[in-house]
């Protein structure tokens, strides 16, 4: 399949529902943990900044994301909509995770994303930071994969 023929849907020029719907749906991408199901999302020449990370293409990004579930343990995501214009999205999220010595991060961050007219992301710009947080200041207790719909959202929880 040539990746002129891949879609995914919903397709740009983004309205608030579509957006919303993009948001949710790469949230359950990345809340799957699944390298190769995330990557798909992504034009096969797809140009990310993740941390310190510049990963191009589908490879490097499946690459980079199998590290991160190695390193980030009991991962789970929550992304909400900030801003869309035409083919570009905003977002901003939160996830926790444990590291491979059990101690536990809330990251936070702001996501820059634009797809190309398939609906397929061309572009993402990461900025994340991690906050040291203790075991029982978790806030996110949902069963590993998707958020349940009923879940309050970051906005709802106060991050």
């Amino acid at each position: 399949m040539k990746s002129t023929d891949e879609k995914r849907y919903p397709l740009p020029p983004f309205t608030r529902d579509t957006a919303l719907a993009k948001v949710r749906l790469a949230e359950d991408g990345w809340n799957s943990r699944d390298p190769a199901r995330v990557a798909l999302a992504y034009t096969r020449d797809s140009l990310w900044r993740n941390r310190t990370e510049f990963p191009m293409g589908r490879d490097q990004i499946e690459a980079l994301l199998e590290g991160k579930w190695k390193r980030e343990q009991e991962y789970r995501l929550i992304k909400e909509l900030w801003a869309f214009e035409g083919h570009r999205i905003a977002v901003r999220f939160a996830y926790e995770y444990c590291d491979i010595e059990g101690n536990w991060f809330r990251a936070y961050g702001n996501e820059n994303w634009e797809f190309d007219a398939n609906g397929l992301m061309h572009k993402r710009y990461a900025s994340i930071n991690d906050l040291p947080i203790a075991e029982y200041e978790r806030k996110f207790h949902w069963p590993q994969g998707r958020r349940p719909d009923d879940h309050a959202g970051l906005s709802e929880m106060g991050l």
